[in-house]
């Protein structure tokens, strides 16, 4: 895949609490991380996050359990750490990885990133939203329309770090010639319309990550924004 990433503070947080890794390899391995939790902790469990994910062997095919594996290991480096030093109580990170095979891709998901596939000209979102605004609108209590001025639209209710187990979705997907990836925190689709974000993606890889960050930033801007476009070559 032809990979381009870009991170931005954004307009308001005085730090940038969010990861990405960009793996090298014959089976890259992509990767989009929002830390929480007070003043030093969302930093660096987002890069416990990928830091555990850039030790996955990329010279071998992708796999479910070992995607799995590693997203576990990150929970419980992150779970005991913040047991260790009482100042980093509390935090977490959501994690949302792809890991390319030659014929399909191997998605993990745990938060509220993303992950979107734009094929044939349809996005679709891939990954569920573990926050208390995806569990109500799965459940019918909330409607798609009202999900952005929901008070508590922020609250995740999955994360890796914040409890001493994990549950992760892996999920594993057929690749196609011409396929887009958009790996993004909420920093992006918080201010950023659905259909906008459709447009952009069908720009020129470069072009299109430039108008996503100028989406998030001139909507509001009010959070870290961290995106990852992924194309697989025609």
């Amino acid at each position: 895949m032809i990979a381009l990433g870009r991170t931005d503070p954004g307009k308001v947080r005085p730090s940038n609490q969010d990861a990405l890794l960009e793996t090298a390899g014959p089976y890259a391995l992509f990767a989009v991380a929002d830390g929480m939790g007070g003043h030093r902790g969302g930093n660096i469990a987002s890069a416990m996050a990928v830091d555990c994910l850039s030790e996955i062997d990329t010279r071998t095919p992708p796999e479910e359990e070992a995607l799995k594996a590693a997203f576990e290991r990150a929970n419980r480096l992150i779970w005991e750490r913040q047991l260790r030093e009482r100042n980093l109580a509390g935090m977490g990170t959501t994690l949302t990885a792809l890991w390319e095979g030659e014929t399909y891709v191997v998605l993990g998901h745990v938060g509220d990133s993303r992950a979107y596939l734009l094929r044939e000209g349809a996005l679709r979102q891939v990954s569920l939203d573990h926050s208390l605004v995806g569990e109500l609108m799965r459940t019918g209590m909330l409607a798609p329309e009202d999900a952005h001025s929901y008070p508590y639209r922020n609250i995740v209710t999955r994360a890796v770090g914040t409890e001493q187990t994990l549950e992760s979705d892996i999920t594993r997907l057929d690749k196609k010639p011409g396929d887009r990836w958009l790996l993004c925190s909420d920093g992006l689709t918080e201010y950023a319309l659905p259909e906008a974000i459709i447009e952009a993606m069908a720009l020129p890889l470069h072009d299109a990550a430039e108008q996503l960050m100028a989406l998030a930033l001139s909507g509001g801007g009010r959070d870290n924004i961290t995106l990852l476009l992924l194309e697989v070559p025609n």
